[in-house]
């Protein structure tokens, strides 16, 4: 036990020999400090409990001022975690709306596609005056006007027969596929057709001019057309039936320059005839 006592006594002993004067003092003085506080406490001194309460202030304060870097950091922690974490639900629900919209687009596209097939066919894909299409490319080259259709030998149709929009003349079937078909433009280069001018019953051929327009080519006699005159199909040669409405003259554009009833550039969906008028 003594040999103990004197071990502590050289460690102490060393510790203070190590340290400067200055230390050596501080480090005796709060040592003595502690006994005495010790001893005061223990025998209940009036004066220690307002030196405890003092001591208690000063630790309580001393551990905030420490505390508040890192409560702090803590907080800062939690409000970027936050705001993050807005910040991808903000994310996620500008992606749903952009795919709300998307979606509306599409179903205010369909219902308008819905809308235009309706109007021309009712509720089916044949009407009894015909065959309705959809216009899958539309080929403008420079002076040759032609169309590529969604139905082909597979819905019955044959090369001859007349493609009209809103029961207007606008081209005629020159290929068949299995399931597609090509027509070619009233208003094609190659296109002569046989017409009728009304009023006056004059016989006439509408040639296309490569442009969105016609031009009656050929007459019998000498005419004088205005914006009265009307441009039918006359039934002759066999191609066409006869009493299909084309256009009308409109010599603004040209002298016999026939301005077509349909916007060929404009075409969505047309409907497929035999040359007698009917669906097979």
């Amino acid at each position: 036990m003594a040999s103990g006592r004197d071990d502590f006594i050289i460690a102490v002993r060393s510790a203070f020999l190590k340290k400067s004067n200055k230390q050596q003092f501080s480090l005796l003085a709060l040592i003595i400090f502690s006994i005495v506080l010790i001893f005061l406490s223990n025998l209940n001194f009036v004066g220690i409990k307002y030196i405890k309460i003092g001591v208690n202030e000063a630790t309580y304060r001393l551990s905030a001022i420490v505390s508040y870097p890192e409560k702090k950091l803590n907080e800062s922690i939690n409000f970027f975690t936050e705001y993050f974490h807005v910040y991808k639900e903000n994310q996620n629900l500008k992606d749903q709306v952009n795919k709300l919209n998307i979606d509306r687009y599409n179903y205010i596209f369909l219902e308008n596609e819905n809308k235009k097939l309706k109007e021309l066919i009712g509720e089916d894909q044949y009407s009894v005056d015909g065959i309705i299409s959809k216009v899958l490319i539309d080929k403008d080259g420079k002076f040759l006007k032609s169309i590529i259709l969604n139905r082909g030998s597979k819905n019955g149709i044959i090369k001859g027969m007349v493609v009209l929009e809103n029961d207007y003349l606008v081209g005629q079937i020159i290929e068949v596929n299995y399931t597609t078909s090509r027509a070619i433009l009233v208003s094609d280069l190659n296109s002569n057709i046989p017409v009728v001018l009304e009023p006056g019953s004059f016989q006439s051929i509408l040639s296309g001019s490569g442009k969105n327009y016609g031009k009656i080519k050929y007459s019998k006699n000498k005419l004088i057309l205005d914006e009265n005159t009307i441009v039918y199909t006359s039934g002759s040669g066999g191609n066409f039936r006869a009493g299909l409405p084309i256009g009308k003259i409109n010599n603004d554009i040209e002298e016999f320059a026939v301005e077509f009833f349909s916007d060929l550039s404009q075409l969505s969906y047309v409907k497929i005839q035999s040359i007698e008028g009917s669906k097979e």
